[in-house]
C-alpha cells in the first residue's frame, strides 16, 4: 500500500527515492537545529551562491563532455541548497521548530541579550542536544513532505516558502505558543507600544517585564517607508543580476550571504531575500511585455517593494505578538508568488517567474 501511495502523483516518486528523501532530510532538519535556523539559512545562500555562478559559467563556456550545461548548478542548487541539506524547509525550518520547543522546554537556556521570547531566538545554536534535535529532525522530515505534496499536486506557489509558513505554524501549535497572540497595541498592525518600551501585561494583570507588548521581527526595519524604500533598491538590484546572469537566485542567494553580518551583530543589516528574488521575477514577467531592460527595472523594484511590504505586514500580523518565529519573507514569497501563479494560470500574464507550472 504504501508503495502504491507513493508512486501517486501526488508524492511523485517512488519508495526508494521518498526513503531517501525522508533520512536526508531528518538529517537536513536536525542540521538547522544543531548550528541555529539563521546560520542554516545564511549556508542556503552561500551553497546556491556557488551553484548559480557554476551555472553562469557553463552557459558561459557551453556544454563539456563532462557534464551537460546546468546539470552540475542543478544538482547544487536544487538538490543541496534548496534540497535536503540546507534547503529552507528542511534545515531553516527544523531550526525555527527546535527554537520553538526550546522556548517551552528549556527556558533557562535563554541568553541575557536577548530581548525577545526565547522561542524567537533563531540565531542560537543548540549544539548536540538529542532532543532538540529530534525536534529538528522531525520538522524537517515534515517540510519535505508538505513541500513534494503540494508540489505533486501542483499547488501555484513557491512551495518551499509555503511549507517554511505552514511548520513554523504548526510548531506554534504543537509546542503550546498561540497563533497570533495577545496583540499589545491599539490593532494588530500597530507597533507603537515597541517604541514606547511598553511591556505585556500579565495573566493576573500585572506587567510582564521581561517581554515587550509587541516585539518586531526587525527593530531596524519595520517603518513602512524604509521598507518600502529597501525593498525598491533590492528590487531593482534582483533584477539587474537577473538581466546581466540569466539566474533568478543569484540575488536571493546574495542576500541570504548578507544575513552573516546581522548573525555576527552589524546593527542595521536589511533582510532583504524576498525582495532580490521578486525583484528578478518582476524583470522576467515585464520583459517579455514591455521589451525594454530599463523598464524591467522599474517594475523589478515595484515588485521588490511589494514583496517588502507583505513581509512587513506578515510580521505585525503573526510575528510580533507570538513566542515563535513565523518567517515574514517566507509568508510575502509564498502569498505573491500564488498570486502571480494563479494570474499566470488564468492567462492574465506571460510567464510565473520561476514556477513550473
Amino acid at each position: 500500500m504504501l508503495q502504491v501511495l507513493l508512486q501517486l502523483p501526488v508524492i511523485g516518486i517512488g519508495v526508494e527515492e521518498f526513503v531517501l528523501l525522508l533520512i536526508a532530510a531528518l538529517a537536513g532538519g536536525a542540521f538547522g537545529a544543531a548550528i541555529g535556523a539563521l546560520p542554516a539559512f545564511i549556508f542556503t545562500g552561500f551553497v546556491v551562491f556557488l551553484g548559480e555562478g557554476i551555472g553562469i559559467l557553463q552557459r558561459a563556456i557551453g556544454d563539456t563532455d563532462a557534464v551537460s550545461s546546468g546539470a552540475l548548478a542543478t544538482d547544487i542548487t536544487g538538490a543541496i541548497g534548496f534540497g535536503m541539506v540546507t534547503g529552507p524547509h528542511i534545515a531553516f525550518a527544523g531550526g525555527v521548530a527546535a527554537t520553538a520547543y526550546a522556548g517551552q522546554k528549556y527556558p533557562d537556556m535563554d541568553p541575557d541579550d536577548w530581548d525577545y521570547h526565547f522561542g524567537k531566538n533563531i540565531g542560537y545554536a543548540f549544539g548536540t542536544k538529542p532532543d532538540i534535535l529530534a525536534v529538528g529532525a522531525l520538522f524537517g522530515a515534515l517540510g519535505m513532505l508538505i513541500t513534494q505534496v503540494m508540489g505533486g499536486l501542483g499547488f501555484p506557489t513557491d512551495n518551499i516558502a509555503l511549507s517554511v509558513v505552514a511548520t513554523a505554524f504548526l510548531a506554534r501549535v504543537v509546542f503550546g505558543y498561540p497563533i497570533v497572540g495577545k496583540v499589545g497595541g491599539s490593532n494588530i498592525l500597530d507597533m507603537t507600544p515597541f517604541e514606547r518600551e511598553e511591556n505585556r501585561v500579565a495573566a493576573d494583570g500585572g506587567t510582564e517585564t521581561s517581554r515587550l507588548a509587541t516585539e518586531p521581527w526587525l527593530p531596524h526595519q519595520y517603518k513602512w517607508s524604509g521598507v518600502t524604500a529597501i525593498g525598491i533598491v533590492g528590487g531593482i538590484l534582483g533584477g539587474f543580476i537577473w538581466l546581466e546572469t540569466g539566474s533568478i537566485f543569484l540575488g536571493y542567494a546574495i542576500s541570504a550571504m548578507s544575513l552573516l553580518f546581522l548573525n555576527l551583530g552589524v546593527e542595521k543589516i536589511p533582510v532583504t531575500h524576498h525582495i532580490t528574488l521578486l525583484g528578478a521575477v518582476g524583470a522576467i514577467i515585464a520583459m517579455p511585455v514591455i521589451g525594454s531592460e530599463a523598464a524591467a527595472l522599474l517594475v523589478a523594484g515595484a515588485f521588490g517593494a511589494i514583496s517588502g511590504l507583505l513581509g512587513e505586514v506578515s510580521q505585525r500580523v503573526f510575528y510580533s505578538h507570538s513566542g515563535t518565529h513565523v518567517d515574514p519573507p517566507a509568508m510575502a514569497i509564498a502569498a505573491f508568488m500564488f498570486v502571480l501563479g494563479v494570474l499566470y494560470l488564468v492567462g492574465l500574464l506571460p510567464n510565473a517567474g520561476y514556477l513550473a507550472l
